[in-house]
């Protein structure tokens, strides 16, 4: 049996699509595997008009996939609690601490509170300072606060958020969720960076010729139109699942693995990131494109999207050269690419090392992938001797890639990241530090592009984007290892 923690769930916005599919799956889980058990309760709230017994109804519903059985998952929905909640009505949050107290005592929780904010960023001020006025937050146990992106929309709208929530809770008392730093292979990279040798004494400026990163979706923007049109691909996905990825790529080896030194390693990485040209030609560090109709016109172009302008300038796609400015990675360009409607749903890592500088080979550059998702797993590309006279090269692949029954039976990252805010282990998630300076980054290229006349280059949709993500790499004679052919 795994060490059960005691703690009571308050869910904000508990009727929404992330806790259905998410949040409540991943709380079973940590119920099947023994980390939760009977001290345990959860507080669903939002502002419609729920019984408990629908709410428990709703939470089955959302797990029905993995149940051990109908009494295991009805024992389980007996936990959980609902309250329809107005989140700028004191009176509301006074009815909820009755609740949350009750719920306290009735399962032996000592206190011991989660407080998952699962809303629009402009609740999360009004929230937790209503959750220390009114007395939500205990004097006796753990008081945590989770946060969903986006926190923030620039690095002002961030800081006037920070500032507010700080107001009421400690930075040590926030995490702000990165789905991306919950998956398998992301946390990978550290392990395997920094426990084999081979790997460590090859990753640096001398043996390594380009990094790349790629995170592409299939999927267009489904009903989220009206909140991605005032996002875009920047925003949405390079301000953080991006810009964290690069972080750990790059990041000195850390004195330990606790959340503070692994931090400070990775916010130095992000404070040392040169600032990005961005022209509207080729010397442009950073290019961006908009999904048009597909070749075969099945797929709408992103104008078309409900809820979207039609003559959005909104960007889509993303590719950019990143540059860190120090000793160790000035000369390394990091190359990194994002989008909707791109040929295939995947996020992989690719590590490009040099080619020999002997004469006696015609060589291609070995390559290190890591395979994030749908595949989880590592191929190393190496030269090879073809079988037969002379010592002509060919490629060969050294491949480890996990099973469908391995993934099948991997925790998910959500999961993965709430049993870290149980155990108050903040390794993988954002600090403020990062945060701010993630959005410092992003903001210039994004001023700039707010300031280009009304153009912006176009991709078929199910592509691997616009031809300028390629001509980024070309001018510095490299290309993309992955090209969905």
């Amino acid at each position: 049996m795994s060490h059960e923690t005691k703690a009571l769930f308050i869910i904000f916005g508990a009727t929404g699509d992330l806790a259905h599919r998410k949040l409540y799956p991943a709380i079973y889980e940590l119920y099947k595997k023994g980390y939760l058990s009977k001290s345990f309760a959860v507080i669903g709230t939002a502002r419609r008009e729920w019984s408990d017994d629908y709410f428990q109804e709703v939470v089955r519903d959302s797990i029905a996939d993995g149940i051990e059985s109908e009494e295991h998952a009805k024992e389980f929905s007996t936990h959980f609690r609902y309250q329809s909640h107005n989140v700028k009505d004191t009176a509301h949050y006074v009815t909820l601490k009755k609740l949350a107290d009750e719920l306290d005592e009735e399962y032996g929780l000592e206190g011991n509170r989660i407080f998952y904010l699962s809303m629009s960023p402009s609740f999360f001020g009004t929230i937790t300072s209503h959750l220390k006025a009114q007395s939500l937050a205990t004097d006796e146990g753990f008081n945590r606060v989770v946060i969903e992106k986006p926190f923030g929309t620039d690095f002002e709208s961030s800081k006037e958020l920070n500032d507010e929530i700080n107001s009421s809770f400690a930075e040590d008392q926030l995490y702000r969720i990165d789905h991306y730093l919950g998956k398998e292979m992301v946390q990978n990279i550290l392990a395997l960076r920094f426990s084999n040798p081979l790997l460590e004494n090859s990753w640096n400026k001398e043996t390594i010729a380009n990094f790349q990163v790629t995170l592409s979706e299939d999927l267009g923007v489904e009903e989220r139109g009206e909140y991605y049109d005032k996002s875009g691909a920047l925003r949405d996905m390079v301000q953080n699942h991006v810009l964290q990825v690069v972080g750990m790529l790059t990041m000195n080896r850390p004195d330990s693995f606790t959340p503070e030194d692994v931090r400070r390693e990775k916010l130095a990485i992000i404070e040392s990131l040169k600032t990005p040209v961005v022209t509207q030609d080729e010397t442009t560090d950073f290019v961006r494109g908009q999904y048009s109709d597909s070749s075969d016109q099945k797929v709408k172009a992103y104008r078309n999207e409900d809820k979207v302008d039609p003559e959005s300038l909104t960007e889509t796609f993303v590719a950019g050269q990143i540059t860190i400015d120090t000793d160790e990675w000035r000369d390394v360009p990091v190359y990194v690419r994002t989008g909707k409607r791109m040929a295939e749903k995947l996020s992989r890592i690719d590590i490009v090392f040099k080619e020999t500088t002997s004469d006696l080979f015609n060589d291609s550059p070995s390559t290190l992938t890591i395979f994030i998702n749908p595949d989880q797993g590592v191929e190393l590309v190496i030269n090879n001797k073809k079988i037969g006279p002379g010592m002509d090269l060919e490629p060969m692949k050294l491949a480890s890639l996990r099973s469908k029954e391995t993934l099948k039976n991997s925790p998910e990252a959500y999961e993965k990241l709430i049993l870290d805010v149980l155990n108050g282990d903040e390794t993988h998630f954002a600090h403020w530090g990062e945060v701010a300076e993630s959005w410092k980054y992003v903001d210039q290229i994004r001023q700039t592009w707010d300031s280009f006349e009304d153009h912006i280059p176009f991709y078929p949709a199910l592509s691997v984007g616009p031809a300028e993500a390629n001509q980024l790499l070309e001018r510095n004679g490299h290309h993309w290892v992955y090209t969905a052919e």
